[in-house]
């Protein structure tokens, strides 16, 4: 269930795979920026959001393979990952439910997880674990919702480019929930049994 690895882990922080990460975080609120400028008077600005959140997959997609091909796994690393990944995600429901792309029981339904998986974390900590790996099928999750969000924004017009990319926005939209729900309660399972294992040792 879990993506074990076996390189080394370093604690470098200035890495290729780091500065990918990093550079991903920066494009955060230049994205919700320019998602989010039609809605206080500024000119539409979808190409360029869809460009950042273009090159945001493909850091996404590179940094973890620059790590493993460079033996450059690193703590912060660990850490940036995962975070970059949930920001984008956030972000970009704020911006789809703002504009009334996404309705708000989806949206509502992907942070109540966030929310879930917020409290695992908090248990797994006064425990004293780390936050779980990112396993694959929470990646898998990511990425359809990845794929999902810039064809929703794409049907946010007419012709019938939008149309097919209303199809296939919906069609991701609904595997990356039903994954990213998927992924939660496993991770929740995994902590439930890390707490129990605890429970039975003292």
């Amino acid at each position: 269930m879990e993506v074990q690895e076996t390189r080394v882990q370093t604690d470098r922080v200035l890495t290729i795979p780091n500065i990918l990460s990093m550079a991903r975080l920066v494009g955060v609120p230049l994205f919700l920026w320019l998602i989010l400028r039609p809605e206080f008077g500024g000119p539409k600005s979808d190409g360029w959001a869809l460009l950042v959140l273009a090159l945001s997959g493909v850091s996404d997609y590179l940094d973890g393979k620059l790590a493993r091909r460079w033996n450059q796994i690193s703590s912060l690393g660990r850490l940036l990952d995962p975070a970059a990944d949930r920001l984008y995600v956030l972000s970009t429901l704020v911006g789809l439910t703002w504009r009334e792309i996404l309705p708000v029981w989806l949206t509502a339904l992907l942070l109540a997880r966030e929310l879930m998986l917020l409290l695992a974390v908090g248990v797994l900590r006064r425990h004293g674990y780390p936050p779980p790996q990112v396993n694959f099928l929470g990646k898998a999750a990511t990425f359809n919702l990845m794929y999902a969000f810039p064809l929703l924004l794409l049907s946010d017009g007419s012709g019938w480019i939008s149309s097919l990319a209303a199809v296939f926005g919906w069609a991701f939209a609904g595997w990356g929930t039903t994954l990213y729900w998927w992924a939660g309660v496993l991770y929740v399972v995994q902590v439930r049994r890390l707490v129990r294992a605890d429970a039975m040792a003292d």
